[in-house]
């Protein structure tokens, strides 16, 4: 059996392994798609494959949607040369139930695969915004796809070589996106909405600003009329809808792999790429999937309430995105991810079983987090966190890892923890002093930096765009000897970049700087304290 459309045709043979196939006619989706697009996503990846398409393609068998979605990558080509052109961008989703049981389903939903970069890529994606039918453009490219700006505050060379560029060929995804939407201005002003998907706090706000700051720029230099810009600020002709997101989708396993195959599926095997995107003709996620979107869409939507998708405000957007992010998942995962690198796991799910790590994000979660939430009425924040520590994260047949989990961290911290501390901050009723758990987190991680396990042998360090910087301001301090520390820690736990305020002005640099030391007494040191403050 092959993963394409013609493959498809064994219907039987499918059936047979237990695999669900697509109701809707493909070919007749591929052409209305091309005549009449409707979605186009950025971000080819795994959580796209596997739930935002996934969402198209329900409606697309309920007859509620004719045309599917347009993928574009802006990162990596080879994603859409080895994973999406042999399989007729075809995708074998494969659920992993706590129970043990899978549910596997082709997902045939995307249209085609496009390359932003190459020229001719570039040309069809003008040609696709020049359509009126065109309602939506999504996004899954990681938080540090928006940023135009280093920690420091400077243009990334990428940023800046588009702005003086202009928008002709231009390579950052907010130069590519403001370019396209230059299109659609020039070809009659059709309103459209752009929509974040990306699992980061206001995310239409940041990729608002990423869109428009690139096309001021470009108006100052004259490349642009002021017009455009009068136009794509006007949220009555394009539109940055808020979202929340939640579905954890790891890399492809081995397993999974094996199983397929066995199954006499054929060419399961992953693709690692030169630009070391790790993707696989297949996905692996867990069953449970959150999407919350604010209903503001000023060219019309799919009906995506159909398939799942909470429309709601963007105040329920907030309240449930904060949730999750700044208290129910994101920081218990931040957590188990440092010190799971720093303890030699290489599964999420078995750290789940470990006394002082389990103990550690329910302190994170239950006692200093759910006490500041923001209840979004829509969700239940107890209810999502007993769900995240009892299901989702102690699942054996999610193939998740702490060192991906630990990717781009920096990015991360100030909205995962930062968040709880500036709303106990707030409240003249709570005292930073009583959080314990979140600074013993934010230790944890300055420690995983030094690149030493706790067995004090080297480790390696997720990917992560602060990397250097940060080792930088660490460089010296060496475990079993803490007298290396001096104040080396203070130039980073004073910058509110990294950590949402100055740590050291309101009182918690002490305590994380204590328990640093801790950390870095010698060789099974980060084990001691962690049993120390939390057996």
């Amino acid at each position: 059996m092959q993963l394409n459309y013609n493959g498809l045709k064994d219907v039987a043979a499918w059936e047979k392994a237990g695999v669900k196939l697509p109701k809707h006619d493909w070919k007749a989706m591929v052409a209305e798609t091309e005549q009449n697009p409707v979605w186009v996503h950025f971000g080819a990846g795994n959580i796209f494959r596997m739930f935002v398409a996934g969402l198209q393609q329900r409606l697309l068998d309920a007859g509620e949607q004719k045309a599917g979605i347009i993928a574009v990558e802006t990162f990596d080509a080879e994603v859409i040369e080895k994973i999406y052109v042999p399989h007729d961008s075809m995708t074998l989703a494969v659920s992993l139930l706590a129970d043990g049981g899978i549910d596997m389903a082709v997902l045939a939903s995307i249209a085609k695969g496009i390359v932003a970069a190459e020229p001719e890529g570039f040309e069809a994606l003008k040609a696709i915004f020049r359509k009126p039918s065109l309602q939506m453009l999504s996004f899954t490219i990681t938080e540090k796809g928006y940023a135009l700006h280093n920690m420091k505050g400077e243009l990334t060379p990428v940023a800046e070589a588009d702005i003086e560029a202009g928008p002709a060929a231009p390579k950052h995804a907010m130069g590519v996106v403001a370019a396209l939407l230059l299109e659609r201005f020039n070809a009659g002003k059709h309103p459209i909405a752009v929509v974040s998907m990306d699992n980061c706090s206001h995310n239409g706000e940041k990729l608002r600003a990423g869109v428009t700051e690139m096309a001021r720029a470009w108006q100052a230099k004259g490349f642009v009329p002021a017009a455009y810009v009068e136009w794509l600020m006007d949220e009555s002709q394009v539109s940055f809808p808020w979202s929340m997101i939640d579905k954890i989708t790891p890399r492809p396993a081995e397993a999974v792999e094996k199983k397929l195959t066995a199954l006499g599926i054929e060419d399961m095997t992953p693709v690692i790429t030169a630009k070391h995107t790790y993707i696989a003709p297949f996905v692996n996620a867990e069953a449970p999937q959150y999407l919350v979107i604010e209903d503001r869409f000023p060219n019309g939507r799919p009906p995506l309430e159909k398939a799942g998708v909470y429309m709601t405000d963007r105040d329920t957007v907030n309240m449930t995105e904060r949730m999750k992010v700044t208290t129910c998942l994101n920081p218990l995962h931040t957590a188990l991810a440092v010190f799971g690198c720093l303890l030699g796991y290489e599964k999420i799910s078995d750290e789940m079983k470990d006394q002082e790590l389990v103990a550690l994000i329910k302190r994170i979660g239950y006692v200093e987090g759910l006490p500041v939430v923001t209840d979004p009425k829509i969700l239940s924040p107890k209810a999502f966190i007993d769900e995240v520590v009892e299901q989702r994260l102690p699942n054996p047949f999610m193939p998740d890892t702490p060192q991906r989990i630990a990717c781009d961290t920096s990015q991360k911290i100030p909205i995962r923890f930062g968040e709880t501390i500036k709303s106990y901050l707030a409240d003249p009723g709570r005292d930073t002093a009583d959080l314990n758990a979140i600074p013993l987190a934010i230790a944890g991680w300055l420690r995983y930096l030094l690149g030493v396990d706790d067995k004090g042998e080297e480790m390696t360090v997720s990917p992560d765009p602060m990397l250097p910087t940060l080792q930088e301001a660490l460089a010296g301090i060496r475990l079993g000897h803490v007298e290396t520390v001096g104040n080396k820690l203070d130039a980073l736990l004073s910058n509110p970049n990294l950590f949402g305020t100055d740590l050291i002005v309101i009182g918690l640099g002490e305590k994380i700087t204590g328990y640093f030391k801790e950390m870095i007494a010698g060789v099974g040191s980060v084990r001691a304290t962690l049993k120390k403050y939390l057996g």
